[in-house]
């Protein structure tokens, strides 16, 4: 306006739809109108199912997971590295326990077993792999009393690099946190190796409280 003059009431009309505008640019995509639950302090939307299954590499927790009778220079880790000279081995003798523990609860749809070293060794071999899901702590003196969620009959063929993974039966592999491997038998070998192993799924929608206590 100009020096002297006081703004009137229309004036200010006028100019009230530039400061609105400002302030819609101005505001966050997701403080703009929306649902009740958009309100603040509510949780954010988890992401929408698209119903495709991913590699889980990035949702496994290393420091919860652990093998037992593994060899010192072939340990589990080596399974996630991508390098099947450099897998895993069992140690005193062909049996292996595996746990691998997620980050969060996730639906696994299928697994990849990878041979050690493109089948250099075949009688090394796994061919019988029991899982159990969802339990801690599995040593071999409970595999016997456990019954498995699902078992596996691996073939030669099953294990090459470029073969399909392996479908689980997945109605139940709904909500898995955990999946114990118990390598029981190989094709007679005195210990047992693998290359690599993928599991394959997605992850289950739900709210991350995480999220929520920074709202709250």
């Amino acid at each position: 306006e100009r020096e002297g003059v006081v703004p009137t009431t229309a004036s200010l009309r006028n100019q009230a739809p530039t400061q609105n505008q400002q302030l819609a640019t101005m505001m966050m995509p997701g403080m703009m109108g929306g649902p009740a639950g958009a309100a603040a302090g509510a949780p954010p939307a988890a992401p929408a199912d698209d119903g495709k299954n991913k590699d889980l590499s990035d949702k496994i927790d290393k420091s919860q997971c652990y093998a037992r009778n593994e060899s010192s220079q072939y340990p589990w880790t080596n399974l996630l590295i991508g390098d099947t000279r450099l897998g895993c081995k069992s140690d005193a003798d062909e049996q292996l326990i595996l746990h691998i523990e997620f980050n969060e609860f996730v639906k696994v749809h299928s697994i990849k077993f990878t041979e050690f070293n493109s089948g250099r060794d075949p009688s090394e071999a796994p061919t019988l792999v029991k899982l159990y899901v969802n339990r801690c702590n599995m040593g071999f003196e409970d595999v016997e009393d456990v019954d498995p969620t699902q078992v596996i009959e691996l073939t030669a063929a099953d294990l090459k690099e470029d073969a399909d993974p392996i479908k689980l039966q997945f109605v139940k592999f709904q909500r898995v946190r955990s999946i114990t491997f118990f390598v029981e038998e190989n094709d007679g070998g005195d210990v047992s190796a693998m290359g690599g192993l993928k599991l394959f799924g997605r992850t289950v929608a739900t709210t991350n409280m995480k999220d929520f206590k920074k709202q709250g």
